[in-house]
């Protein structure tokens, strides 16, 4: 593996081959400040709050476009640097809603990190007056336009990483929004409501309709399908609050689908779900201990014979549990008749 040694701000940092100055950047712990980059997405280049200044290069080349290269001196901080980044910035507030205080993304929004970085605290430019309308048609996340900063992260989300390209950036100048094909509603669209373009819009324009805090998470696989995506789960009142893919999780890295990112907390917490187990007697299901069941149905095993048996599997359970219950079915019950659930 080809390393390049370069200086970024007076620090000697050695970079891998093929990375950008910003990704060898925050390698090294060095901030550089942007609103239209992702680890996960292509570089583009559109915010240009990411610019520097590289000793022999002409001009503010953006640092998430720009690759390393072998004794590069590169300046994060210079006059000239932050002053773009200062006007970027306030173009953008300029055109952004002041509801902060009330907004889902209060204290997680980029933009308001950024601008608290490079210490705005008054606006040079009138506000904007355009008005969007506000799509609350997906029945998990609205799209307020009004917030919107066109970085593109949620357009490039659905055709990098779900290759669906529900949404893309129509019209042109001042007009330029994200929209579905036909402009029409988020429901209207082939959108399959994944929410990886919510989870990566770095202001409040596409943000969750009910937003929860917890008060500790808890890292578990999602139940859905065999897949095993590893999954935060925030947690408040012993009740599921929210949910996160796990960037370390080896088969999603933080991706997840509909189900896993909106169907937990729904069935987790319903009123309606069995919590013990349940036995018949006299014909009204009653409620039972697990040492209870567990030596009901083993008596009723012993009244068979092993190929009378047959041991159904869960789709939804971990390819772990699933392994467990069929060798469970062959050593414990001496039975080979396993099947699963998944028929759908």
């Amino acid at each position: 593996m080809e390393k390049y040694k370069l200086t970024i701000n007076g620090k000697h940092i050695e970079a891998v081959r093929g990375m950008t100055v910003l990704e060898a950047a925050n390698s090294a712990g060095i901030y550089i400040p942007t609103l239209c980059a992702d680890p996960d997405l292509e570089p583009y280049g559109s915010c240009r709050l990411c610019v520097v200044e590289i000793e022999g290069m002409r001009g503010l080349p953006t640092s998430c476009t720009t690759p390393v290269t072998e004794g590069m001196v590169v300046h994060t901080e210079t006059p000239a640097v932050t002053a773009v980044r200062k006007m970027a910035v306030e173009l953008l507030i300029a055109d952004h809603p002041a509801d902060c205080l009330t907004c889902t993304k209060n204290q997680n929004c980029e933009l308001q990190k950024v601008a608290n970085y490079l210490g705005i605290k008054e606006l040079r430019f009138p506000k904007t007056t355009r008005k969007y309308e506000i799509d609350t048609s997906n029945p998990f996340f609205d799209i307020d336009r009004n917030k919107c900063i066109l970085c593109a992260r949620c357009v490039r989300t659905c055709n990098e990483i779900t290759c669906v390209g529900a949404i893309d950036l129509a019209f042109r100048g001042n007009d330029t929004k994200v929209a579905t094909f036909g402009d029409k509603t988020l429901f209207d669209s082939i959108c399959q409501s994944c929410g990886e373009c919510m989870v990566r819009c770095p202001t409040g324009a596409l943000a969750l309709k009910e937003v929860n805090n917890y008060t500790h998470e808890v890292k578990t696989t999602c139940p859905y399908c065999g897949v095993g995506c590893s999954m935060i789960l925030g947690v408040r009142n012993n009740k599921v609050v929210s949910v996160k893919g796990n960037r370390e999780g080896a088969s999603n890295q933080g991706k997840l689908c509909v189900k896993g990112r909106f169907g937990i907390p729904e069935f987790v917490n319903s009123p309606e779900r069995l919590t013990t187990p349940l036995i018949k007697k006299n014909g009204k299901l009653e409620k039972a201990s697990w040492d209870e069941a567990i030596r009901l149905i083993a008596s009723k095993f012993s009244n068979y014979q092993p190929e009378e048996v047959a041991v159904v599997s869960s789709s939804r359970a971990t390819n772990e549990a699933n392994y467990i219950t069929q060798k469970f079915a062959r050593s414990a019950l001496g039975t080979n008749n396993v099947d699963n659930c998944a028929r759908v």
